[in-house]
């Protein structure tokens, strides 16, 4: 498979770069640590939410056209309501889901795909030790010379305007090929210690990403998910069940705790994910290692700061001082690619924050992106 060209870190050409400077539209202020594209600083999100959310709302439509991608996630009347994640979009006749994977055809809801049947996803074997966000606490990184089965969804619920992994939005999943729950699990080998289903993010095509896990699960495999949180709870509760049994864990990204802030970021509310973050983490008294609940937070500059961090350092030293907490360092990505990478003093404060709250085993991960840059 190709996956490795689409963690690769290849932007999005100029498109992705804006063109009207770094510039806040709403205080005028200038400076590297603001998106050109958003046109926001955080300061106005965090002091105007409504006119900012207003401006973000826009650009989040405005990108998603170039994908052919809706641009909210429908509403109408009399629609199909579709529960597979937060969204519960409802779709009208021949619309699609905010995902792109489900439209109404003759007044009944249609799964294109993240159906047992047929998934839109791509696969690769990578040799453990990996670039795992747990890859310290995780069951593989004592498996040297086994693989882990890396299962990229190419969907996501979400809109990040700094996603790492964009390169999903340009995959026409009427079109695309795809494959069943049992050809997935069929690519496990001797060699395959664990799976990873992460995107995109398996969250809208949970039903698939489910089946897959049931049969490797069965054949021995470590079950292990990279996600946001938006699933339905029922659906990311059978996923964490299986992360339990099989010796696995639940990485979850939380990316902010301001919901303000994390509307404009990502195009969505971030309740659901911490809801199921809480769910998850009640569990984690059943299996203490290795631990079944990560959390990690990308450091975007000039938006998640180490006061962000400590919000949401806060929020999982509520449930468990112990729960890992991943502090990943940022590359200019998609449409935010006129950023610079998370500098050193960045991340070293959003360390000492998330430390400052209780917990007790915080990492910064992707050092060799830190830069001086700010």
């Amino acid at each position: 498979m190709v996956a490795h060209s689409i963690r690769s870190g290849e932007t999005h050409g100029n498109r992705c770069r804006g063109e009207r400077g770094h510039r806040c539209s709403l205080c005028a202020r200038e400076g590297p640590l603001i998106s050109a594209t958003l046109g926001l600083c955080l300061d106005c999100i965090r002091r105007r939410p409504e006119a900012a959310l207003h401006i973000a709302e826009a650009v989040h439509a405005g990108i998603r056209h170039v994908f052919d991608l809706p641009g909210v996630p429908p509403r109408t009347a009399g629609g199909r309501r579709c529960r597979i994640c937060t969204r519960e979009c409802e779709i009208g006749q021949d619309e699609r889901g905010y995902c792109g994977l489900h439209t109404v055809r003759d007044r009944r809801l249609v799964h294109l795909a993240g159906t047992a049947e047929r998934g839109v996803l791509e696969w690769y074997c990578d040799p453990l030790p990996t670039n795992c966000v747990a890859d310290w606490v995780c069951a593989g990184r004592h498996r040297s010379g086994f693989h882990n089965l890396a299962v990229f969804y190419a969907s996501c619920t979400l809109d990040c305007l700094f996603c790492q992994n964009w390169h999903f939005r340009e995959s026409k999943p009427a079109q695309a090929g795809g494959i069943s729950a049992a050809e997935l699990a069929d690519g496990a080998n001797a060699r395959t210690f664990c799976v990873c289903f992460f995107g995109g993010d398996p969250a809208s095509q949970m039903p698939h990403a489910l089946a897959a896990a049931r049969r490797l699960s069965a054949r021995g495999v470590t079950v292990c998910w990279e996600t946001a949180g938006t699933s339905h709870p029922a659906l990311l509760d059978r996923a964490v069940q299986l992360a339990l049994e099989s010796g696995g864990c639940v990485k979850f990204d939380l990316k902010a705790y301001d919901d303000t802030l994390h509307r404009v970021l990502t195009g969505g509310s971030n309740r659901r994910t911490f809801e199921n973050f809480a769910r998850a983490a009640r569990q984690m008294a059943e299996r203490p290692d290795p631990p079944l609940v990560i959390a990690s937070t990308l450091l975007v500059p000039g938006y998640v700061d180490s006061v962000e961090v400590g919000h949401i350092a806060r929020f999982i030293a509520g449930l468990s001082p112990s729960i890992p907490y991943a502090l990943l360092g940022f590359a200019p990505h998609f449409f935010m690619a006129d950023l610079p990478r998370t500098s050193v003093r960045h991340a070293a404060e959003a360390e000492a924050a998330a430390r400052s709250v209780g917990l007790t085993n915080v990492r910064v991960g992707n050092r060799h992106l830190l830069s001086s840059d700010y």
